[in-house]
């Protein structure tokens, strides 16, 4: 018989609804003109060999949807500058592709470019060693030395030696030896060969660090000496101490050469430390495994042994990302001490020194010295406190003594410069401007600085120090135009229609507070083109993160789709002082919406959006509050899109990489009583309480889920039981698993279809 013409008849592609195919054709075209634009991962500054002027150098990325990764690549710049003259970059007319590239590092110096390979099989790990024109060594390190380099941004450490001849850095240890099976059993002493006739067991279950951490092996300090290629491990460190974040002391004549790193301790469990700086670290320091004396290179042997770490900041929970004043005299590093003492996974930083080798020796009872302190509460326009979560390598002005940052102020980011000996802190970038600012590199005594807000793409700044004083009034800030930041004209004509500002919010209920930070108004961001649009409510994760007025690709997308939107901070973000923070340990599911809810009201009541046409959309803990406001609330939204939400606390506890987020957010300050591996009926009575689970048969609000599937943060079970439960009561739900995807979905396809799909179904139920 022909078959010819016969067959099923033309079904939409699984999952698209065919009365939005057009729709989705539309966006996704749309979709795709944002998400080429380019971010900037990272930026140096180096000295001219002319000695006029000075060269940047950009580590840029752009999202590569066909193969489902992000291209990495380098331009550079030439920049000249006079000192009351706009300076002007010179960009290179063409980028160079860094395939393959885990990070690159430049030396001291800049003469010279580290560039690190990582294998993503068992090939060793190789390292480059560029000078301007050419490759001048490279190295093989094979995975019985150690396994691929930490490039996380919060492990990780590279960091050359001052003589630029040895690299200290931080790389998975050597995999333990697992047991070996053949035909007459288990094999005495193992083999580390391939062996046709034999197999590798799998041992004892080994800790690891949780989200984004599954598979890495432990983190170990490395040495490599670039003269010889040996390659030498810092003794002395336990199996119990997680290191990073190394950098080399300063050469002092006579004097042994240091390396300062961090130690994440962990003796019973690993809990996930991504995104979470509530686990206890403090800084350590040993001798280099090439250390010398009288010229000599010492033996390697007994090197642990005869000089054991020290624990440099014994008297304080934290100390991370160690930085040495220029002269060598003083050690300063970051904190997150009210993190790890209070339990919440992110919290207000402080800033401390200590004075480094008093006599020559090291100690650890040396006086450590607050720089800048936690700030609880401020006033209204003043420093509301450290929120920073990173330093440059070199973040020092040439006074020796002023360091430059990027801190939250707020809804938006700031650069900051700090007196170290003073405690002095100075806004440097526009006090007047809305945007947010973060510092890219400094230049000398000048900062290159990228800012942009919710209505405008990033844009480069430079900023000039003028009359050779620090202070507010003392830089001078020029745009600078740059081939980074391309889009397209109709990314261009889309944003030209929006406009954005940062409401203040009464707290609606102030004798509920606790403290008087968690009085004080709240803010959220408003992006609108007209007060006729529908709005999108939109909430960050964390809780105790914040979201800035910066250029986000997802958001401006949905704003230049026809929404107006409300990006809301409610208390309990970062930004915004201590105490505000901390009002929200213990009240998850009520401050929290509530304080949603009254900022959504607060825009009813100017007249600036519709209130039969809201929609609501978060992640994570955002996702914990949008399943709740469509249960707490279920007559007020149109839609709703969750990505990975927290929906149930009880089911949680017991899967997630951090259970004792769970304690901390739903028992408050009595969490460390309550903390338990097998929690009791009274307590996932309480977390079931919290969780959005309990309000579900109300919701009634059209909701899209957006899972990954290997998520360890919040497990996909928690999200598919909630969406499950939705479809069984007859509420229209759809479901979206990402089988590769983490927590934050953000594999470039993931990202992609997901942001797609919340567009379209906004513009199904809202307009």
């Amino acid at each position: 018989m022909d078959s010819h013409g016969a067959g099923y008849p033309k079904e939409a592609p699984f999952g698209v609804d065919m009365a939005m195919e057009e729709e989705y054709a539309a966006q996704s075209k749309l979709l795709q003109d944002f998400v080429s634009i380019c971010n900037i991962e990272r930026a140096w500054t180096f000295k001219s060999e002319n000695g006029k002027g000075s060269m940047g150098m950009f580590s840029v990325s752009q999202p590569n949807l066909l193969a489902n990764k992000r291209k990495k690549f380098i331009i550079s710049a030439h920049i000249s500058k006079e000192r009351t003259e706009a300076p002007t970059f010179q960009w290179s007319p063409f980028p160079v592709e860094m395939t393959g590239v885990s990070t690159i590092v430049p030396s001291p110096s800049g003469s010279k470019l580290l560039v690190v390979r990582n294998a993503d099989n068992e090939c060793p790990t190789q390292f480059e060693i560029w000078s301007h024109c050419q490759l001048e060594n490279e190295f093989q390190i094979a995975q019985s030395v150690h396994g691929s380099v930490y490039t996380d941004g919060w492990f990780e450490g590279i960091s050359w030696n001052s003589e630029e001849n040895l690299i200290a850095y931080v790389a998975e240890v050597p995999a333990p030896p697992k047991p070996t099976f053949n035909s007459n059993g288990y094999k005495k002493g193992g083999s580390n060969e391939k062996d046709c006739s034999s197999w590798k067991g799998q041992g004892e279950f080994e800790e690891e660090w949780g989200e984004t951490y599954a598979g890495k092996r432990q983190p170990g300090i490395f040495v490599i000496n670039l003269e010889s290629g040996e390659v030498r491990t810092l003794g002395g460190i336990s199996k119990s101490l997680s290191v990073g974040q190394v950098v080399w002391a300063p050469e002092i004549e006579g004097i042994h050469q240091y390396l300062v790193f961090v130690g994440w301790s962990a003796d019973k469990r690993k809990l996930g430390i991504k995104y979470c700086y509530n686990r206890p670290c403090a800084l350590y320091s040993g001798r280099s495994p090439f250390h010398c004396e009288a010229n000599e290179v010492e033996s390697k042997n007994n090197v642990a042994e005869d000089f054991p770490l020290c624990n440099l900041t014994p008297s304080i929970s934290s100390a991370c990302h160690p930085r040495f004043s220029p002269d060598g005299k003083y050690l300063l590093f970051l904190s997150c001490k009210s993190s790890v003492d209070s339990g919440a996974h992110s919290a207000t930083n402080s800033l401390h020194r200590i004075h480094w080798l008093i006599d020559g020796k090291l100690n650890s009872s040396e006086t450590l010295y607050d720089v800048i302190p936690i700030i609880m509460n401020s006033e209204e326009g003043s420093f509301p406190g450290l929120y920073c979560l990173s330093l440059l390598k070199n973040p020092w002005l040439s006074d020796g003594r002023t360091m430059v940052l990027t801190s939250i102020w707020g809804s938006i980011e700031v650069i900051l410069t700090v007196d170290v000996l003073s405690g002095n802190v100075s806004r440097v970038s526009p006090v007047k401007s809305n945007s947010s600012w973060s510092i890219l590199a400094l230049d000398r005594d000048n900062i290159l600085a990228v800012t942009s807000s919710p209505v405008d793409v990033p844009q480069i700044n430079y900023g000039l120090l003028i009359e050779n004083s620090i202070g507010g009034d003392s830089w001078r800030w020029w745009d600078i135009s740059s081939p980074i930041f391309k889009c397209s004209e109709k990314v261009k004509k889309s944003l030209s229609t929006l406009q954005f500002n940062i409401m203040k919010i009464p707290v609606k209920d102030v004798s509920d507070c606790r403290t008087k930070g968690a009085t004080k108004p709240y803010e959220a961001i408003f992006v609108s083109s007209e007060a006729t649009n529908p709005l999108i409510v939109i909430l960050h994760g964390g809780p105790h993160s914040v979201s800035l007025a910066s250029f986000t690709k997802s958001s401006a997308f949905l704003s230049s789709l026809g929404f107006n939107l409300l990006i809301v901070n409610y208390r309990g973000s970062l930004g915004f002082g201590e105490e505000a923070l901390q009002s929200l340990l213990g009240r998850i599911g009520s401050q929290d919406v509530n304080d949603v809810i009254a900022a959504i009201d607060h825009l009813i009541h100017s007249g600036l959006t519709n209130p039969s046409k809201i929609a609501v959309l978060g992640g994570s803990h955002g996702g914990f509050l949008t399943t709740h406001l469509i249960g707490q609330a279920p007559d007020r939204f149109a839609a709703a899109a969750a990505r990975n939400p927290v929906c149930n606390l009880a089911l949680m506890t017991g899967t997630t990489d951090i259970p004792d987020w769970c304690y901390v957010e739903s028992c408050g300050p009595s969490w460390k009583e309550n903390y338990t591996e097998a929690p009791s009926a009274e307590h996932l009575s309480l977390f079931h309480s919290k969780s959005p689970i309990s309000h579900i048969s109300k919701v009634k609000t059209p909701t899209l889920f957006l899972l990954g599937a290997q998520d360890l943060r919040v497990p996909v079970s928690n999200g598919l039981q909630y969406a499950r439960a939705l479809k069984e009561r007859g509420v229209d739900c759809k479901i979206i698993v990402f089988p590769s995807d983490v927590h934050s979905i953000d594999k470039p396809q993931s990202d992609f279809e997901s942001f797609l799909n919340i567009g379209v179904w906004f513009k199904k139920y809202c307009t």
